[in-house]
């Protein structure tokens, strides 16, 4: 890659569910209507958000809702993954454009499953743990694109885990909650924030020493150019 060539386009790590997705991904675009452009397929994201929260809300009357929610991950992660190769299919170069619109709705979709799980809790402890959650949620891809501006490395998927894991885990955890019913989060939220606060640490502290170890390599090399004659 050429020194300053924007890589936001190009992902670093591997999720589990990456190959097979990658190979759906190659067979759907060709098939995509003309008309159908990635910025339309970007901007949908902001739909799937909006019928989010809205079926979460309606999940306090029903929890059978919590399948319209799934419905819409689903939909999300379809346009989500096919937006960005839809625009180097057909050449629209908006790979800078697209970069920003697109992971800027991802923190917008991320938000809205928070806010769609916290109408289902009346007690106040789990409406704190749920915006700790949020908060949680912002900070971690916070992470990546600041590690990004650092370094033009875009990485997004972390020790096999990745987005479209993450969504299999939403709808999972919809299709169980809709039968069995929220009781599980007495004790899911915790474990759930508390887990998520501890991947957030792990990712921090291998993200700061990755950082520090550019920097000092970078001090190394310096000093050794400013001793030669």
């Amino acid at each position: 890659m050429a020194d300053g060539e924007f890589a936001g386009d190009k992902k670093k790590g591997q999720s589990v569910l990456g190959p097979i997705e990658r190979k759906f991904i190659d067979w759907a675009i060709p098939k995509i209507p003309k008309p159908i452009m990635s910025h339309h397929l970007t901007a949908l994201t902001a739909v799937w958000s909006v019928l989010i929260v809205y079926f979460g809300w309606l999940s306090m009357e029903n929890l059978q809702w919590l399948h319209g929610v799934s419905v819409m991950v689903f939909l999300q992660w379809l346009t989500d993954s096919l937006d960005g190769s839809l625009g180097k299919y057909r050449k629209q170069g908006l790979v800078k454009w697209g970069f920003f619109a697109d992971h800027f709705l991802d923190l917008i979709f991320a938000g809205s499953i928070v806010i769609a799980y916290s109408f289902l809790v009346e007690v106040w402890w789990l409406e704190f743990l749920f915006l700790i959650l949020l908060l949680i949620t912002c900070a971690t891809m916070a992470v990546s694109f600041l590690s990004f501006a650092a370094t033009n490395q875009f990485q997004i998927a972390y020790y096999g885990i990745g987005p479209t894991e993450i969504r299999m885990g939403y709808i999972a955890l919809n299709t169980f909650v809709s039968f069995a019913g929220i009781a599980i989060f007495s004790w899911g939220v915790p474990l759930i924030v508390g887990l998520n606060l501890v991947a957030l640490g792990v990712l921090v502290t291998q993200t700061s020493r990755n950082l520090w170890q550019i920097d000092y390599e970078a001090d190394v090399d310096n000093l050794r150019s400013q001793s030669k004659p």
